[in-house]
């Protein structure tokens, strides 16, 4: 199907849209790139198009199935940004992938969730690794003055000490938190790039 001038005009219209959702979305260096390859997908649709009943209503009809620009936008976005995140494993993108996914979609926020969690908690145990030497009395497993037995304790950090209850071990406890931060750490990574490996093969935008 060949667009009239009208055609062109509508087309064109809907371009500049998108351009202006995707810039929401996208850093303004990949914008440009963004608008090209979705337009170029578009265009060949409307080639393909017998242009039946009308110009009007077929490229309506293909504008309709491509979708809304801030939807597309929304879709592109998010591709790009989960691909990136599979792609190089590296923290930023994933943190703005797994944050993107939060927003949008239901799995998405419980996952980001748990994996917030268990990176806070890799965080703690890191942070306590490094706090035991600094603060020898103030961190470390605290036992229960009344019921010292081996069942009833915690494992942190108080600033003051708490109240009946005294800091037990010595400094055998800063590679076991080391251990347990940095390996948390890592799991934690891993199922962040799973899950989001799972999700780009599972929800690939249709563009």
């Amino acid at each position: 199907m060949n667009l009239t001038e009208t055609g062109e005009s509508r087309i064109n219209g809907y371009l500049f849209v998108l351009q202006r959702s995707l810039k929401t979305f996208l850093p303004p260096d990949v914008v440009s790139d963004a608008v090209r390859e979705i337009e170029s997908h578009l265009r060949e649709r409307v080639l393909s198009a017998d242009g039946a009943p009308s110009e009007r209503d077929a490229l309506e009809k293909i504008l309709a199935e491509l979708g809304p620009p801030l939807r597309v936008a929304q879709a592109y976005s998010a591709e790009r940004t989960i691909d990136e995140a599979v792609t190089t494993g590296r923290l930023v993108p994933m943190v703005r992938a797994v944050a993107h996914l939060a927003l949008t979609t239901f799995t998405g926020f419980f996952t980001a969730l748990g994996l917030l969690t268990a990176y806070l908690g890799s965080i703690a145990f890191v942070a306590l690794a490094f706090l035991k030497p600094i603060f020898p009395n103030n961190v470390g497993i605290w036992v229960h003055d009344a019921t010292p037995d081996e069942w009833s304790f915690n494992f942190g950090a108080s600033f003051p000490g708490l109240a009946h209850q005294h800091v037990t071990g010595g400094y055998w406890v800063v590679p076991i938190a080391l251990f347990l931060g940095l390996t948390g750490w890592v799991l934690t990574h891993r199922a962040a790039r799973s899950f989001l490996a799972r999700w780009r093969k599972r929800r690939r935008p249709e563009l």
